[in-house]
């Protein structure tokens, strides 16, 4: 385990020693009693974060610029007895129009999570997870001469995992699944991208397919009021190759709610995934590649609407 997995599992540690409150809600603890909880909680958020700058003779100078990025995030929850199903659907776009530069996106990117789990014993669940991760657009790396170069794109790549594992869930505010026996595959479904091997396939392959260790883990508390604080970790290790190296997807929201339909949002995301790789230039003046710590950082007021759950 390097020393990055290890500083992102104790920040973790940290942050749940740490949470002032967690929402739980208990199903009835009384087998014999009829079962009067709702089958199904269906609860979700749409944002619609602006930004948005505009110069005119202005002496220190600036750039006129509007940006937007819309996030649909859904959680449909079903519990029946000893059944207990959760899926979870978020879906993010934004975008930045400069004038001489034109319109570029920002963010783009679709999850479909479900775990589902039977009852063991407490908030522990025999369980079996499925995944889906891609994006909607290609997305490009812009160079100084002003051309640009194709990195990404539409399931290029996409990453689908599943597997059996056990699940504790204290609440729908605080779970996390460990499977040991999950397949991961990744897709490049782009001739382009396949053909130079990104993202971990073979040059000319537009699949990888890889068994390891998968690691799905969620917390949400109200640190003050209306402001809550979401941790979405992902781990991965390839018991195929370099298991070692173990991959890192690690997202922070912060909500902070002004009112009913007005919100402001701070996000990062840190990944690091030893199949992606990036140029240097390396001792010798030759351009390498290697992995790299990704972070991405979004910052936003606009428009909230939630419904389902606690306001």
């Amino acid at each position: 385990m390097n020393k990055f997995t290890t500083l992102i599992l104790s920040l973790w540690l940290l942050a749940g020693a740490s949470s002032a409150q967690v929402n739980v809600s208990k199903a009835p603890e009384d087998p014999n009693r009829p079962d009067t909880v709702k089958k199904w909680a269906i609860s979700g958020v749409n944002s619609l974060l602006l930004n948005q700058s505009s110069f005119s003779n202005w002496a220190s100078g600036g750039i006129n610029s509007v940006a937007g990025t819309l996030l649909l995030d859904y959680n449909f929850n079903y519990t029946k007895e000893r059944w207990n199903w959760d899926n979870h659907v978020l879906v993010g776009y934004g975008f930045s129009k400069q004038k001489d530069v034109g319109l570029r996106k920002t963010d783009d990117r679709y999850l479909l999570y479900s775990n589902l789990g039977y009852k063991l014993k407490g908030y522990w669940y025999a369980s079996f997870f499925a995944s889906l991760q891609s994006q909607f657009a290609n997305g490009f790396e812009y160079n100084s001469d002003g051309t640009e170069t194709l990195i990404s794109g539409p399931f290029a790549p996409a990453y689908v995992g599943f597997g059996p594992g056990i699940t504790y869930k204290k609440s729908d505010n605080w779970k996390i699944n460990i499977s040991p026996l999950a397949s991961r595959i990744t897709l490049v479904n782009d001739d382009y991208l396949s053909s130079i091997g990104a993202f971990g396939v073979d040059p000319g392959k537009k699949s990888r397919y890889e068994f390891g260790f998968n690691l799905n883990a969620y917390r949400k508390d109200e640190i003050m009021k209306n402001i809550n604080l979401e941790h979405i970790l992902m781990l991965y290790s390839n018991y195929l190759d370099n298991p070692q190296n173990v991959d890192i997807n690690y997202t922070l929201n912060l909500f902070m709610k002004v009112n009913s339909y007005i919100s402001a949002n701070f996000g990062i995301q840190l990944i690091y995934d030893d199949d992606t790789t990036f140029p240097y230039t390396n001792n010798a003046g030759e351009t390498a590649y290697r992995p790299q710590l990704q972070f991405k950082e979004i910052f936003g007021a606009g428009f909230t609407y939630k419904f389902g759950g606690a306001k």
